[in-house]
Order: structure tokens, then sequence, then C-alpha cells
């Protein structure tokens, strides 16, 4: 039988000394030297940048909301609209985009400061009773009444209103975002140019640069459109089903969006917990099975299939990369994660000729995946060819040996 079938063991690939010596040659004499370097300050530009991450942070979301507006740019002037007129029309759409979103945000945070107090008493009989599941696990009482007793709606209501006012309600965060909402078209504009005078000289450098540029475009207003869609559904369906703050959640869910792996479990809590208090089990089940359905349909298949190679990280990378710079920039970092960690590929590896072999390890794995699938259809075909036996070989040597006989 097949499982009584001993399969001859591979045998081990012979040295290849020419290989290894190449290999050593190219090796540096102080390899390992070098790598504490790049470790030692790889480290120092961490910590710095996490010194300035008020500076860094919004500087680099006004370079992406410009990235993405560059086509707006680029329509007007094919269709023979000046290049000031068109550099206004960007201007003026990225301002009311982040007009619009802060107006939102304001409107979701003045609900919430309105809702949490009416849910007071609610949320500490629910606190009360999970207080009472834990003593029965064996927690410590005097633990849980301190915990309990502490719980203060109003206070809540501060912390979260001192968040936000720390991230983005400062006056130097506003300042520069808008600066460079207005100096950064006005240089892209000239940016072609400018690249063109380079490309002669630094031809990696420019296809990097533009490589990045459109990835990064896709990625986030692929990411943009699924998440204002996936935020509008959970907007509308947990109205129906009751959910107090419905407007909130949907936004919520909309910015999570933007947070790979992790965007999900943060936008979820929420809903979870006032639809446990207004509808109980029902509402909790129906509120995951939405967000699970519409979070699956959309981060797992639509916007794979949309974004394609444009985020060619793994997936161990993606979650690592919103952790990171969550720590090192704040939330704007998690949000800001993969065009932060495609920019940091793109200075190391894509821009360096050494360094191709690099992708596949980062999550660069289209030719891997052709292997793969060719080797996979091998191994399909040789199983058939066993299951077929002997009789097959017969059947497909007896036309040869007609042929010779004629």
């Amino acid at each position: 039988m097949w499982w009584n079938r001993k399969h001859p063991k591979p045998e081990p690939a012979p040295d290849a000394p020419e290989a290894v010596a190449a290999a050593a040659a190219a090796t540096p004499v102080n390899r390992n030297a070098y790598l504490l370097m790049a470790l030692g300050g790889g480290t120092l530009a961490v910590i710095g940048l996490a010194q300035i991450a008020s500076i860094v942070a919004p500087v680099f979301l006004a370079l992406i909301l410009t990235i993405c507006a560059q086509p707006i740019r680029v329509a007007l002037e094919r269709r023979g609209v000046p290049r000031g007129i068109a550099t206004g029309a960007v201007i003026v759409a990225l301002i009311a985009l982040v007009v619009v979103f802060g107006y939102a945000v304001a409107i979701a945070l003045s609900q919430f400061a309105e809702l949490l107090p009416q849910f007071a008493p609610e949320i500490h009989a629910w606190l009360a009773s999970l207080g009472g599941w834990l003593a029965s696990i064996g927690v410590d009482s005097t633990e849980i009444s301190a915990v309990l007793g502490s719980f203060d709606a109003g206070q809540v209501v501060q912390v979260v209103w001192g968040l936000v006012g720390g991230a983005v309600g400062l006056t130097t965060t506003f300042v520069i975002i808008f600066t460079m909402l207005l100096l950064m078209p006005m240089d892209a504009s000239l940016l072609p140019a400018v690249l063109g005078k380079i490309e002669p000289h630094r031809p990696l450098l420019v296809r990097s640069l533009r490589g990045y540029a459109s990835n990064v475009r896709r990625y986030m207003v692929v990411t943009t459109a699924l998440g204002v869609a996936q935020g509008v559904i959970n907007w509308v369906v947990l109205e129906l089903l009751g959910v107090p703050g419905a407007f909130i959640w949907g936004l919520l869910s909309f910015i999570c969006s933007f947070i790979p792996n992790v965007g999900y479990f943060i936008a979820i809590i929420p809903p979870i917990i006032f639809g446990a208090l207004t509808g109980g089990w029902p509402t909790v089940i129906a509120v995951i099975v939405l967000y699970g359905i519409v979070n699956a349909g959309v981060q797992s298949i639509v916007q794979p299939r949309v974004v394609g190679n444009a985020v060619a990280l793994s997936q161990s990378i993606t979650f690592f990369s919103v952790l990171f710079w969550a720590i090192v920039l704040g939330p704007t970092g998690a949000i800001l994660a993969i065009p932060l960690t495609l920019l940091v590929r793109g200075m190391l590896v894509d821009t360096n000729p050494r360094m191709p072999w690099v992708r596949p390890l980062l999550g660069d794995l289209d030719e891997t995946k052709a292997t793969l699938s060719a080797s996979d259809a091998a191994r399909k075909a040789e199983r058939r060819t066993r299951k077929a036996g002997p009789s097959a070989l017969t059947e497909t040597a007896v036309p040869g040996d007609d042929a010779k006989s004629d």
C-alpha cells in the first residue's frame, strides 16, 4: 500500500567550494562590527524620532495626504488647467478633507460626552456582575471593590477629552498640518521635473520614490474608500440594532480600518459594551457577527484583491509595525504604520542595488508563490501517477510501441 512505500531520502547537495569561496570573499571582515553599529544607529534614530514625535507625525500625515491628492493635479493639468490653479485645487481639497474629518470627530466626541453619563448606572451594575464573577473564580474581593469604587463616568469623559486635546488639540499640531498642506502641494508641482533631472544619475532612487508614492496612494485611497463603506455599514446596522452612539462607533470603525490586525478588536469593544447594556446577549452576538462579516469581507477579501502587491509586507511584519510605530509616534504612528514601514523599506532595501534578496523575507512573495504553485502541481501529478500504478505506465507506453512497429 501507499503508506508502506519507502520514499528515497534526498541526497545532500554536493559542496560548492567556488560558491562558498565567493561568498566568503564578498563578506566584509568586520561584518559583526557593522551590524552592531547599524543596530546602535537605528536605536538612536528611533529614540530621536520618539522625542520629536509631535513634529514628525503631523508632517508625515501631511506628506501622505499630499501624495494621495496628487492625481487631482495630474487630471487638471491634462485638461489644460494652469499649474497654479491645479495646485490651488489640491490645497483646497486637502484642507476641506481635514476640516470635514475634524468636524466629524468633534461631533462624535460631544455625543460620547453626553452618552457615557446616561449609562453610568448600567455600567456600574455590569461592573458589579463582572466583579461577582471574578470573585467566584478566586480573584481577591478587595481588589475588585477598589476597581469598582474608582470608576466614575465623568472622569472617563475628562480622560478622553484630555487624550484628544493632547493628541490633536494643540495649536502647534494644527499649525504644522495646515502649513505643510499649503507648502507640500506647491513643492509637488515641481517634483516631476526634479525627478527627471535626477533620474539619469540615480535611476534606482527615482524608481523607488515613484514606486513608493504609487503604492502608498493605492493603499491609502483603497483603505479610505473601504473604511468609509465599512463605517457606514456598521453605523446603519448599529442604528437598526438600537445600540447607543452608533455614529461614534461607525466613525471609530473607519479610523481603525487604517490599523491592520489590531483595529478590528479596538473598534468592536465599545459597541459590544453598549449593546450588552441595552439589548443583552442577542445584541452582543449580532454585533460580533456583523463586525466579523464586514471585517472579513473588506480586509480579507476585497482589500487584498484591490491593493494587490502595493503592500508587499508579511503579516508578522505588518503587526509588528503597528506596535512599533504606535510606541514611537503615538496613535498617528499606528494609523500610518504601513506607509512608514514602506518608507523605511524603500530607504534601506529598494534604493540599494545589493539588497533585492531581502524583499522576499519582508513579504514580496510573488516569485515564491509561483514556485510553490509549480511544486504543488508537480507533487499532484506524481501522486496521480503513483495511484494509477504500473498499468498507466504500460498504457502510455503502448502507443509508442505501436508506432515503432509501424
